[in-house]
C-alpha cells in the first residue's frame, strides 16, 4: 500500500515540473501557455478580485498553489506558492538547486541583469515562496 502513496506523490510531483520556476516579467499569455505546457498537473482557476490582479494554479489536491500577480499590463511582478509540508522538501530541493543561496530562507535568482529574491516562510499550516525583483535600497 505504501508503494501506491509513493507512487502517486512521485507522479504528483513530476506533474508539476518545476513550480519554483521564475516567471516574474512575464505577461498573463506566456505565463497561461508555459503553465499549460510545462505544468499540465496544475488547474488554472478564474478569479475575480477588485484589489489585485493575478492567475491562481492549484494541484489537484490542492496541496500547492500558485499566484502570479500582474500588474496594470498583466505583467508579472511577483509570484507566491503556497505548499503544504509535505511538500517542502521537494521544493527546498528544487529551489537549492535552481537558485543561489544568500542567507536563511533567501535565495537569489539573475536573469537578463536583473535580480530577484525568492524567500521562504514557514506558516503555521503550510509554507510560502515568494520570488519578487530585488530592490536596491
Amino acid at each position: 500500500m505504501m508503494k501506491i502513496y509513493a507512487a502517486i506523490y512521485l507522479f504528483a510531483i513530476s506533474t508539476l515540473g518545476s513550480p519554483g520556476q521564475n516567471l516574474v516579467g512575464y505577461n498573463s499569455l506566456e505565463i497561461r501557455k508555459f503553465m499549460k505546457e510545462n505544468h499540465s498537473g496544475m488547474i488554472y482557476n478564474s478569479v475575480v478580485n477588485s484589489k489585485f490582479s493575478y492567475l491562481k494554479y492549484t494541484d489537484g489536491d490542492e496541496t500547492l498553489t500558485t499566484l502570479f500577480f500582474l500588474n496594470e499590463n498583466s505583467v508579472c511582478n511577483s509570484i507566491r506558492m503556497i505548499c503544504d509540508y509535505s511538500l517542502k522538501a521537494e521544493m527546498m530541493k528544487e529551489i537549492n538547486a535552481k537558485y543561489k543561496k544568500s542567507g536563511d530562507n533567501t535565495w537569489i535568482d539573475t536573469r537578463d541583469g536583473n535580480s530577484f529574491i525568492i524567500r521562504l516562510k514557514e506558516e503555521k499550516w503550510a509554507c510560502t515562496i515568494t520570488i519578487e525583483p530585488e530592490t536596491k535600497e
